[in-house]
C-alpha cells in the first residue's frame, strides 16, 4: 500500500473512531439528561474513562497510555476548534519565549484537519506560494516529524525560525506519493493591493491581506478608480486569510452605511457589535465580492457583512471558515490550551468559523479535467487550471445586471 493510501485509510478510520465515540456519549448523555437532568458532562467523562479503561485491558498489546491521552485531548479540541492546541509545559514554555523571535517563515495560515497540519491559504510571493502549496495541502512531517497530533501552535513555532535557514517538509497533496521540500525561511514581504480599470467602467481591486494598514490602502484603491470612471467595483478577497476579524468589518464598514456587520461572542466574552456608519462610506457603487477556500479570517467577515447587509453579492467558492478571538489558557502544571473564546457572526447569526460563507452564486475555481494516474479510483492532479478566470466571469456577468 502506497503512502497515499495508507492516508487516507488513516483519515478513514479516525472518522469512524470518532463516529463511534461520539455516538456512544451522545447516547449516554441525552438517556443522562432524561434521567438526571444535569448538563451530560459527568456521563462524558464516564464515557472517555471506560474507553481509556478498555483499551488498556483488551487492546492487543500494552498501548502508551499517555500517547493515547495526548491523542484523546488534541482529538477533543480538533472536533470543538480546527486552531485550537495543547501544548505541553515544555513547548508553552518555548512558544512563549520564541514565537515572536523568529523573523523567518514561509507564509503559510495553518488549520488542523482530520489530526494533521493542513494548509489554509499561502500568502502570494512566499516560500510556500512558490513551492505551489494551496489550500487543502496536508503537512505530513515537519524535520521529519509527523504532524498528526501535533500541536497547531507547535507546528507554527517549528515552521518559523532565522531568515534564510532551511527545513525539511512532506506534503501530501492528491499526488501517489508525499511530496518532500527543503523549504527556505524568509522575512515574509506581504504585497500591494492589486487595482485596475477592466472592461465596461468596472473597477478591480485584488486584496491579497487585511494586516499592515491594507484596509486603508483598498480605500485609497477605491477612491482612485471612482476618480478614473469606475461605475461598479469588484472586490477580490480569494485567498485572503491574514488580518484580524476587527479589519474585515472595518472594510465592510467602507461601503455598508447602517445595520449589524458583524458581531463576537463567546461564553465568557462580553458580545460586541459592529455596525455600519454612513459617515464611513467611501462608494455606493454596486459590487461584488470574490472568495474562495482560501478566504479566512478578516476578509470572510467582510464579505459576510457586505453579503448579511445585501450591499455585496458574493461569487466563488465557500470560505474557509475561520473568525474567532483565541486566546491561551494556562493549566496547573504549566501547559495550556490555545482556545477559541469567542467565534464572529454573520449578520444573520451564523458563526463564520463553523460555516463559513456561501456565497450567492457558486462558482469553482479548478477546472474539472483530472488525471488517474493509478487504478484506486482518486482523481490525482488536475491537468491544468482553466485560463479563464471563471469566478470573475460569472462576477462581471452579475455586475452586468446591476444598477446605480
Amino acid at each position: 500500500m502506497n503512502s497515499r493510501a495508507k492516508f487516507w485509510v488513516v483519515l478513514s478510520s479516525t472518522g469512524l473512531v470518532a463516529f463511534l465515540l461520539l455516538g456512544a456519549v451522545v447516547t449516554r448523555s441525552v438517556a443522562a439528561d432524561t434521567n438526571t437532568g444535569r448538563n451530560g458532562v459527568y456521563p462524558h467523562i464516564a464515557v472517555y474513562s471506560e474507553v481509556l479503561s478498555r483499551i488498556k485491558s483488551e487492546y492487543v498489546a500494552e498501548p502508551d497510555m499517555n500517547g493515547v491521552s495526548l491523542g484523546a485531548v488534541n482529538g477533543m479540541l480538533e472536533a470543538l476548534d480546527p486552531y485550537a492546541s495543547y501544548l505541553n509545559a515544555t513547548q508553552f514554555k518555548e512558544y512563549i519565549k520564541n514565537y515572536d523571535t523568529y523573523k523567518g517563515d514561509l507564509g503559510m495560515v495553518l488549520a488542523k484537519k482530520f489530526g494533521y497540519v493542513t494548509v489554509v491559504s499561502v500568502v502570494p510571493g512566499s516560500p510556500a506560494d512558490k513551492a505551489q502549496l494551496t489550500t487543502g495541502d496536508f503537512i505530513e512531517t515537519i524535520k521529519g516529524v509527523g504532524t498528526r497530533d501535533m500541536p497547531l501552535a507547535y507546528a507554527s513555532l517549528l515552521l518559523r525560525g532565522e531568515p534564510n535557514s532551511t527545513i525539511d517538509l512532506t506534503v501530501l497533496r492528491r499526488k501517489p506519493e508525499p511530496q518532500k521540500l527543503t523549504m527556505t525561511r524568509t522575512v515574509i514581504a506581504y504585497p500591494a493591493l492589486e487595482s485596475k480599470m477592466l472592461a465596461d467602467n468596472v473597477g478591480y481591486v485584488k486584496v491579497s491581506i487585511l494586516t499592515n494598514g491594507k484596509v486603508k490602502e483598498l480605500s485609497t484603491a477605491v477612491t482612485a478608480l471612482e476618480k478614473q470612471g469606475a461605475k461598479k467595483l469588484v472586490i477580490d478577497l480569494r485567498n485572503c486569510a491574514t488580518g484580524d476579524p476587527e479589519d474585515g468589518a472595518e472594510l465592510a464598514g467602507m461601503f455598508a452605511g447602517s445595520g449589524t456587520l458583524t458581531y463576537a461572542e463567546g461564553q465568557k466574552f462580553p458580545k460586541k457589535t459592529y455596525t455600519g456608519d454612513a459617515a464611513k462610506v467611501i462608494s455606493k457603487l454596486p459590487m461584488v465580492v470574490l472568495t474562495n477556500h482560501g478566504t479566512a479570517a478578516a476578509a470572510e467577515v467582510g464579505a459576510a457583512a457586505l453579503q448579511g447587509t445585501k450591499r455585496a453579492t458574493l461569487v466563488g467558492e465557500r470560505t474557509y471558515g475561520d473568525a474567532s478571538v483565541r486566546r491561551p489558557i494556562t493549566m496547573e502544571d504549566g501547559s495550556a490550551i490555545i482556545l477559541s473564546v469567542a467565534k464572529y457572526y454573520t449578520p444573520e447569526g451564523k458563526s463564520i468559523q463553523d460555516n463559513g460563507v456561501t456565497p450567492d452564486e457558486a462558482v469553482a475555481e479548478v477546472d474539472a479535467n483530472v488525471t488517474d494516474s493509478d487504478d484506486d479510483g482518486i482523481p490525482d492532479v488536475p491537468v491544468k487550471k482553466t485560463s479563464e478566470d471563471t469566478i470573475l466571469k460569472k462576477a462581471l456577468e452579475v455586475l452586468s445586471k446591476k444598477t446605480a
